[in-house]
């Protein structure tokens, strides 16, 4: 005799089980005023990286945040007569799959010139 009964489906994987099969990577954002300062310095990130053959996708340009600032030129009368300034902060997006120990500690020993900025996030 057949069976009427239907089977379940398959239940997603939550919790620690889907988090070993997905692989760990390190999304390094890295920030600064001048572009050629941070060419220079991700240049200097995926080379470390690549010495200890880690997998490197990247550098990904981000869009260039712009901040204007408008200031008088004048104090007192002329008060059409402005000025504007404006900073730009270059982004790059650079990742590193599945990192090993020794990656990690090379790139926390790694010196950057100043003005650069550096934000890392260890996810999957």
């Amino acid at each position: 005799m057949a069976s009427t009964a239907q089977e379940k489906p398959a239940k997603r994987r939550t919790g620690k089980a889907a988090k070993a099969d997905t692989p760990e990577r390190l999304r390094i954002r890295v920030r600064a005023y001048e572009h050629k300062v941070l060419d220079a310095s991700v240049r200097q990130i995926i080379d470390t990286a690549l010495r200890y053959d880690a997998k490197v996708v990247g550098p990904v340009p981000l869009p260039t945040e712009i901040k204007k600032y408008t200031v008088n030129r004048s104090t007192f009368i002329y008060k059409d007569a402005r000025e504007q300034f404006e900073m730009r902060v270059h982004k790059r997006l650079i990742e590193i799959l599945d990192p090993s120990p020794k990656v990690i500690e090379a790139l926390t020993n790694l010196s950057l010139p100043s003005g650069v900025t550096i934000d890392v996030k260890m996810g999957a």
